[in-house]
């Protein structure tokens, strides 16, 4: 059974995904792969205490930044 915690984790992450794919005009799964790939999602799951707390906009720049900084384009 999966903790109370660890759902709002999860469903904070896909939402995330969802809103950085619209926002750069990527679906779903390429926006999963390339924040995956650049390091993007393991700094949301890691510093989710922090980024659940600021606005949906913030934790977009934030994976942004974090992907830019690993080598992504976006």
């Amino acid at each position: 059974m999966i903790a109370e915690k660890d759902k709002k984790i999860i469903r904070y992450a896909v939402m995330c995904v969802h809103e950085f794919g619209s926002r750069f005009e990527l679906d779903d799964l390429s926006a999963f792969r390339y924040l995956k790939a650049n390091g993007g999602l393991q700094f949301l799951l890691e510093q989710y205490e922090i980024e659940h707390t600021l606005g949906l906009d913030a934790a977009i720049e934030d994976m942004q930044y974090v992907c830019k900084k690993n080598g992504g384009l976006i």
